[in-house]
């Protein structure tokens, strides 16, 4: 619980908790909880009677009083400020990030306390309020007074804002500033800690130590851009705003949506409540790579089984090479004939360009793994160490069919976050739309997407982040300054398949699985030198060079010049592209 915040010695607000976190309040001290969240709000978030289970089990008080992102009322205002009149103290209000929770405090409080020392207060704690300014001021003066969230105008305003401050947030914003230092840009960012993804592979098979893939937020959001610690909640696009959770809206003359996807859990019956233990992992999330490691070693003998859900997924290759570190494991250890392994794809092929599949192949033979496709994951007993999975057959008939395990290794279906799906920037999948080529989106011309929440068709890669980013960062400098998009994006992904401890089949591909090989070796040939990049250097080329603007080997092409007509509008014609 590393995001509790104390306001007063009365009131601490925190992030989302937990069930497992009440015994750990109650035991410094706290008598009451209070939600602030509603429930669905977010994948894998704790229902609030699972909240309320947990804390009265704990000797809590649990109250629910749910506040939709973005749309905190005076009603909202009014109902905190009773509750917190009387419930006993201390008293831990939560919701997504503590934002929304430390709102209603200060509106709650607006009424005898300086708005000045309330936004000091708040501040204290990292949380940056000065959206409220106005309603703070208005209740300082008069009473507290309904103020429509709707004609609240912007307080903030930016060059560019850049919604999420993952790989492609930092990489995008890091390669602007490096062309223009003088820009003011804004990284809208909920989370402290930020992760290298890759490694959670490495970190699954014994290789990587899990805190290396690790940073604190503050340390990779690029020096010159300021970092807003806060969730989103929607977007305005007409108005060129960016609404926050608290209701406060940010203003943009250019925006770059990369917040990523989001692992949808809930999709396998079962599962969630499961990870972690009775034998069931997974290296997509930080805090079970470390338990994948402990499953595969004490593994002897029995079924492991390895699932890959249906597309699109980040680094579509990672279901596999969980299996083919397992399986070397397994091989050296004289235990893989006594192990029977099961790779479970809802695709159809092994991987998806062709080139790759020989010498992936070889290596599902040398591990004796059965290959099932057309196989999705439905739900899991863990207690049971059962499985069951959709299958269909070549003429598309499908059946249920039930696996027994003594180690699963599952991956959950992606999907763009709930407040991208729902906003006027999705597509019909729920995913920010863009041009293939230039990553900007058709309908809002001055607004860029990337990295996985992008609608176009490459793989979801950190090193499509290396090759996008300088793409963006020329075509957002571009219609900044009234001309078109000149840079473009050629599909590039790779993915460093860990076939073995020493071996990686360095997969580098564009649109269409053309081969795009940064090196003038065959790429379909296992290498160590492709292990010693992956492992070696990888992690410095992502942290220190990626996140930093240092674009190694990422020179973007170019369309020619092409002069603008003189009756041409400039920055305005945000929709207007010189090649169509």
């Amino acid at each position: 619980m590393d995001s509790l915040k104390r306001l007063t010695p009365f009131i601490a607000v925190a992030a989302q908790l937990q069930p497992a976190d009440m015994g750990t309040l109650a035991a410094a001290g706290f008598r009451s909880v209070i939600n602030n969240r509603p429930d669905g709000e977010g994948e894998g978030q704790p229902s609030s009677a699972e909240m309320q289970a947990a804390a009265e089990a704990s000797g809590l008080e649990y109250h629910f009083l749910p506040v939709v992102s973005g749309q905190i009322g005076d009603g909202d205002v009014s109902a905190f400020g009773d509750l917190i009149n009387q419930v006993r103290g201390p008293v831990l209000a939560f919701c997504r990030t503590g934002t929304r929770s430390t709102s209603l405090w200060a509106l709650s409080e607006a009424h005898h306390l300086d708005p000045l020392t309330i936004l000091a207060t708040a501040r204290d704690a990292g949380y940056d309020l000065t959206g409220l300014a106005p309603r703070l001021e208005e209740s300082w003066q008069k009473a507290a007074i309904r103020v429509p969230q709707a004609s609240t105008p912007p307080t903030q305003r930016y060059d560019v804002l850049v919604v999420g401050g993952g790989a492609a947030g930092c990489a995008v914003s890091a390669s602007l500033l490096r062309r223009n230092p003088d820009l003011r840009i804004a990284i809208v960012e909920p989370r402290d800690q930020h992760y290298y993804q890759p490694g959670w592979t490495l970190v699954g098979g014994g290789i990587f130590d899990r805190a290396r893939t690790e940073r604190a937020m503050g340390r990779c959001i690029p020096q010159g851009a300021q970092w807003i610690r806060a969730a989103v909640a929607g977007f305005e696009p007409d108005q060129q705003r960016v609404v926050l959770e608290d209701g406060n809206r940010i203003g943009y003359r250019a925006l770059i949506v990369c917040p990523g996807l989001t692992l949808n859990w809930d999709a396998i019956e079962g599962l969630k409540s499961t990870l972690g233990k009775h034998g069931v992992t997974s290296n997509y999330q930080f805090e079970l790579a470390p338990y994948t490691w402990q499953l595969v070693q004490s593994l002897r003998q029995g079924r492991a089984l390895f699932t890959q859900p249906p597309m699109p997924i980040k680094c579509a290759g990672a279901p596999q090479k969980a299996m083919y570190l397992s399986c070397d494991w397994w091989l050296k250890e004289g235990v893989l004939s006594n192990i029977e392994v099961d790779f479970c794809s809802a695709g159809a092929v092994l991987f998806g360009v062709p080139t790759f599949v020989p010498p992936l192949m070889q290596y599902v033979e040398r591990y004796g793994a059965h290959l099932n496709f057309n196989t999705t994951l439905l739900a899991v007993d863990g207690p049971g160490h059962k499985a069951w999975f959709k299958q269909v057959d070549a003429q598309g008939n499908s059946q249920e069919i039930e696996k027994t395990f003594d180690f699963l290794h599952a991956v959950p279906p992606q999907r763009a976050p709930e407040f991208i799906r729902q906003s006027p920037l999705a597509n019909a999948d729920g995913w920010v739309e863009a041009d293939h080529e230039t990553l900007r989106h058709p309908r809002f011309g001055n607004i860029f997407s990337l990295g996985d929440v992008c609608a176009a068709p490459n793989a979801k890669t950190a090193a499509a982040v290396r090759k996008q980013a300088p793409v963006v960062a020329e075509n957002v400098l571009a219609v900044l300054a009234g001309k078109g998009p000149r840079a473009l994006y050629d599909g590039y992904g790779s993915c460093p398949l860990t076939v073995e401890r020493g071996k990686v089949v360095l997969a580098e591909f564009g649109y269409g699985g053309k081969l795009l090989p940064t090196f003038p070796l065959d790429p379909a040939v296992p290498r160590r030198l492709a292990w010693d990049l992956k492992v070696k250097m990888m992690p410095s080329i992502y942290f220190d060079m990626m996140l930093r603007g240092r674009e190694w080997l990422a020179e973007p092409k170019r369309l020619p010049h092409e002069p603008l007509p003189v009756e041409a509008p400039a920055a305005c014609d945000f929709g207007q592209d010189p090649r169509k």
